[in-house]
């Protein structure tokens, strides 16, 4: 792989013009498919083959309103009045007519028919069914059912609209991401000390960024894209694309400041460094990718859309930024004289060995033992709060403190009862008596059950053997209670079928959610075993040794623990909750789990690799085994400080956004980077290798000739041979 790399990087440099342009070709071509083709995104949730699915798909044909996208308009009377008052329930029929008239509106449910009044008889809700899905929801009908409640507003009554047609929040690009990319930059700077290469690792990013999002969005017509794809593709290529190209950058410039000739020096960089990225880079696009074998179609799409955005990240490092290279030639090389010059001819320096990383890592291996346990007792500790992990999908409780949906979503849990915000559908279907009446003797069956506050009256649809009983439940549709009532009711069909004739399906969107988050809840710890067995397998590959891999996973374990650990403080438990200005507290983002370690994967394997290739370097060289981690991290440390700086700014820059899916994965995944690489790659890594010993490097004979031998750290190529440095006047070094 080296060598093709070392090809790849001459070549690009060489026809540097032809891979600019075909690059700005391709983003050109997809700017125009994505204005001309683009479709409306896809934020629903489905899990094909579940209980809750497949009857939803059933209500589709024979009930589509009860289905598809719904709203609610809360109205509440001035202090002192009730809303059955007749001035109020004029006004309430106004509201309801005018909902009526919305495009896309399936049935309006007046409250007065429904009796949808809170016992205080302050609040009422009109119920509007859409027949479609809310994806498919347009803007104009979402502001007709607000323009609706309005006109309620003019009678005194006060109004909020609610429902799952807020559930799209659309792709989050604004100033607390270009803050991200700003301090990104910064840093850059500052690890470079030029402005020149900064700006050299930044544009390849920037362009695969372009590529990969117009290029999903080109997808949108043709296949079910979510707005949270979009954004975890935006926020994923963003951050690996620089860290790549920093990773390539840091070894060319090192190299040109020894006096290698420009492009023999950004080839040798692609084939060693760049081997690494494409190493790295595999392991994320497979664990992205591997979101699939769920079998939920939202994950996968955001599964694959992100693996995509990486992919090009990729591809962009290893052509692009050669060829942007040929355009800077020797200007990249640090000036003479400088402490970056200084650092990449003599490591042992003064420069080299003043620099922080050198020294944390030398710290840190002084006393291997006391770092081991101190850094495994707070990772443990940091990680003890996930032991209390529930999982859900957010809804309008999750939304901004003020929203509409917000204010509709408190109204409602307040006057009527939390389980008014997350009714559940009972598909009943007859076999030998009429629906309406099984369904009838089941909704009185379901009254009994404990958790149910209420059932509404059964609601019949176009199959006469069919009809739909309304469940309210007692606790809100995230808690763990609502999630029992769904396992009692299907755990009791048997016997209500026996007493009614009646088969009984769970669903609607608490369902389907439930669904989901059973689904993904079962799938974590497979996919953890997953995960880590590969990571085994690879590093074993990579770095011929057993106590590598085996302390490798053994850190990422302790990495997503802890940051798990500290998403289930934040964003469960609500410790920090005011000050970091989280709306609403309670079970975790269902996919979030299964995300991070998907992510977190494969960034630690690239820290794994860029760190431990050096010392395993300086231990073939010198074979002296705590010497050899001190000096192999220090050439490394410095760019790893640094591509992890850029990752934490990068996800916390979402992290301000007011979208409940978001959020908390941007959170996650900055901890997680931040854990990662400063916890376990640099502190516990060196600490680990220097207690093994000469065993660190260790592996059986017969399983060294069994693995194959992939490369990774460029061994077979030769070095770039030191030429003397050009005069100033022919090509003077840019800071």
């Amino acid at each position: 792989m080296a060598v093709l790399l070392h090809r790849l990087g001459h070549r690009a440099y060489h026809h540097r013009k032809l891979v600019l342009g075909v690059w700005l070709l391709i983003l050109a071509a997809l700017i125009t498919c994505a204005g001309v083709f683009s479709g409306k995104l896809d934020d629903r949730f489905s899990v094909p083959g579940t209980e809750s699915q497949q009857a939803l798909d059933t209500l589709r044909k024979t009930l589509p309103q009860a289905s598809g996208a719904n709203a609610q308009i809360v109205l509440t009377a001035p202090s002192g009045h009730r809303v059955t008052e007749a001035l109020y329930t004029a006004a309430i029929a106004q509201a309801v007519a005018a909902a009526d008239r919305a495009p896309q509106v399936g049935a309006v449910v007046d409250p007065r028919a429904a009796g949808a009044f809170s016992p205080d008889r302050t609040t009422a809700i009109v119920q509007v069914q859409y027949s479609v899905p809310s994806a498919d929801v347009r803007a104009s009908s979402v502001d007709a059912i607000k323009d609706a409640a309005r006109t309620a507003e003019r009678h005194g009554l006060k109004s909020s609209v609610g429902g799952s047609v807020f559930n799209s929040k659309g792709v989050h690009v604004g100033a607390s991401e270009v803050i991200g990319v700003v301090v990104a930059v910064a840093v850059l700077v500052v690890t470079f000390g030029s402005l020149l290469a900064a700006g050299m690792a930044l544009l390849p990013a920037l362009v695969g960024v372009a590529v990969g999002l117009t290029g999903l969005l080109a997808l949108a017509p043709a296949v079910s894209i979510s707005s949270t794809a979009v954004t975890l593709a935006l926020m994923l290529g963003l951050a690996v694309g620089i860290d790549y190209a920093l990773f390539i950058l840091s070894r060319h410039r090192q190299q040109l400041a020894r006096g290698a000739d420009p492009q023999e020096s950004i080839a040798l960089a692609n084939g060693t460094a760049g081997s690494a990225v494409v190493f790295a880079g595999s392991t994320v696009i497979i664990a992205l990718a591997a979101l699939s074998v769920i079998g939920i179609p939202f994950l996968t799409t955001m599964g694959l859309g992100a693996a995509g955005a990486v992919l090009i990240a990729v591809l962009a490092t290893i052509t692009l930024l050669p060829a942007l290279a040929g355009f800077a030639g020797a200007r990249l090389a640090p000036k003479p004289g400088s402490r970056a010059a200084r650092r990449a001819t003599d490591p042992d320096s003064a420069a080299g060995r003043a620099a922080l990383g050198a020294r944390w890592v030398k710290a840190a291996v002084s006393k291997p033992l006391l770092t081991v346990l101190a850094v495994a007792g707070v990772l443990l500790a940091l990680a003890l709060p996930a032991a209390d992990l529930r999982l859900s999908l957010p809804d309008d409780g999750s939304a901004a403190r003020g929203s509409t949906e917000r204010t509709a979503y408190d109204t409602v849990s307040g006057k009527f009862g939390p389980g008014f915000n997350g009714p559940l559908l009972i598909l009943t279907k007859a076999e030998n008596s009429s629906g309406s009446q099984a369904a009838t003797q089941v909704a009185h069956r379901l009254a009994d059950l404990k958790g149910v506050q209420a059932v509404l009256p059964p609601q019949p649809t176009r199959d006469l053997a069919q009809a739909v009983v309304t469940v309210i439940p007692k606790a809100g549709p995230d808690s763990a209670q609502t999630a029992q009532l769904v396992r009692e009711i299907r755990k009791s069909a048997p016997d209500l079928r026996a007493a009614t004739g009646a088969s009984i399906a769970v669903t609607g969107t608490t369902a389907v959610n439930i669904d989901v988050s059973n689904r993904l809840g079962d799938s974590l710890l497979p996919f953890v075993a997953i995960v880590v067995g590969l990571s085994l397998i690879l590093l074993m590959i990579v770095f011929r040794s057993l106590v590598v891999p085996l302390k490798a996973a053994a850190g990422f374990l302790l990495s997503v623990g802890a940051s798990l650990g500290l998403v289930v403080a934040v964003f469960q438990w609500g410790w920090l909750a005011d000050v970091l200005d989280i709306p609403h507290t309670g079970p975790v983002v269902s996919f979030l789990p299964i995300i991070l370690i998907g992510v977190l994967f494969g960034l630690a394997m690239d820290y794994e690799v860029f760190l431990v290739s050096g010392m395993r370097e300086e231990w073939i060289s010198t074979g002296k085994a705590r010497q050899s981690v001190v000096n192999g991290a220090r050439h490394s440390v410095r760019v790893v400080t640094a591509t992890a700086l850029i990752m934490f700014t990068v996800f916390a820059g979402f992290f301000p956004i007011d979208d409940a899916l978001i959020r908390p994965i941007a959170f996650a995944l900055a901890v997680g980077v931040a854990i990662d690489a400063f916890a376990v790659r640099m502190t516990l890594l060196p600490a680990v290798l220097a207690l093994a010993g000469r065993r660190a490097w260790w592996l059986p004979a017969w399983l060294d000739r069994f693995l194959p031998d992939l490369d990774v750290e460029g061994s077979r190529l030769g070095k770039a041979a030191p030429k003397q440095p050009k005069p100033v006047e022919e090509a003077e070094p840019v800071s």
